[in-house]
């Protein structure tokens, strides 16, 4: 968005006339807009209030003096020095241009009063204060003023003006970014409260299939010629008992252990090593599991003399896993006292186990 500024141009006025032109004329070739102030009568304080809103509104202010103090108020104050002041007092950029002193300068363009001269040389000073450009011609004077509100715009820039179809357009623009981003935030927290629905669905539906199915599992005690009844347990207890196992990865022979240790409650000592319960049971295990994406065949790196098969939980597994922990401490917690102690905790733990 391209910014035009205001730029006010104060003189004397009837010795820098021509002056003032060509700088007024400088400003307009470089795109912005210039504020005269012969526009304007400072010869009453109402007047005096319209040029300081005109430099309130500026961007910049140029001064150009030579060798007239100008008009003055009731206080000997000239209005080229009064604007001076008044635009330093704001904060307004000010570039002074003074007239070179070995410039020949007519007569007829010059102070003769003692006071006058003496106001002026105070003013020039006042101006010297700060970085200021000295002209010997208006063609001279033409292109220092280009070339110092160049480097003004860049060292001190400012707000400018613009067309009110440009700030609609770019409010609109910021409108609309901001909506997209507002849109798109809200797309994503539907989707998310979908996903979360669609998993919440997705969990009580597997929880219901684990609970509705049952397993008959017989094992192989040891001293045994063949299998002996071992008992009927839902999927849902065994994958309680085995999921934590196999949040890392256990192998078949160790899932057929486990389960006729922890489902089926055999103690160890009394089943045999290799095969407790029946290959072909513990496959049709993993593999209902399996179809309810709750396990998965483990891809971890084994040597290559290890052939045993291994499982570990799925991605969905652990969320159901998780589901299921966190119900059992719920539950937990709903059976402690309200005053509860470390005796009644551990009661608890007994009862639950």
């Amino acid at each position: 968005m391209s910014a035009k500024y205001q730029i006010f141009v104060s003189s004397t006025y009837v010795d820098l006339k021509d002056e003032r032109d060509l700088v007024i004329r400088a400003i307009l070739e470089m795109g912005h807009i210039p504020v005269g102030m012969e526009m304007f009568s400072a010869a009453d304080e109402e007047q005096w209030n319209i040029i300081k809103r005109q430099i309130d509104q500026s961007d910049y202010y140029v001064l150009i003096a030579a060798h007239r103090y100008g008009s003055c108020d009731s206080s000997g104050l000239s209005y080229t020095e009064k604007e001076y002041n008044y635009a330093r007092e704001i904060g307004v950029p000010a570039l002074g241009f003074l007239l070179e002193e070995s410039v020949s300068w007519p007569r007829e363009k010059s102070e003769t009063c003692p006071v006058a001269i003496d106001r002026l040389n105070l003013f020039k000073t006042k101006i010297r204060d700060r970085p200021v450009s000295f002209w010997r011609s208006t063609d001279d004077l033409y292109g220092k003023c280009s070339i110092a509100l160049v480097k003004a715009f860049n060292a001190y820039p400012r707000e400018g003006w613009v067309r009110a179809s440009q700030v609609q357009d770019t409010a609109a623009s910021k409108e609309i970014v901001r909506l997209s981003g507002e849109n798109a935030e809200l797309r994503e927290r539907i989707l998310g409260y979908e996903r979360a629905d669609s998993e919440e669905t997705a969990i009580t539906e597997a929880l219901d299939l684990l609970r509705s199915n049952f397993k008959s599992i017989n094992v192989w005690r040891k001293g045994d010629k063949t299998w002996s009844e071992g008992a009927e347990v839902t999927l849902y207890q065994i994958f309680e008992v085995l999921a934590p196992e196999l949040q890392v990865e256990s192998d078949l022979v160790t899932i057929a252990k486990f389960i006729a240790t922890n489902a089926i409650g055999i103690s160890s000592s009394e089943i045999r090593s290799t095969w407790p319960t029946p290959r072909n049971v513990i496959r049709a295990i993993l593999a209902d599991f399996a179809a309810l994406n709750c396990i998965v065949p483990s891809t971890r790196k084994k040597p290559v003399a290890n052939t045993n098969e291994y499982w570990t939980l799925g991605e969905f597994g652990v969320k159901l896993l998780a589901h299921m922990r966190r119900r059992r401490l719920a539950k937990i917690e709903s059976l402690l006292p309200i005053d509860s102690d470390s005796d009644s905790d551990a009661d608890v733990d007994a009862s639950v186990g």
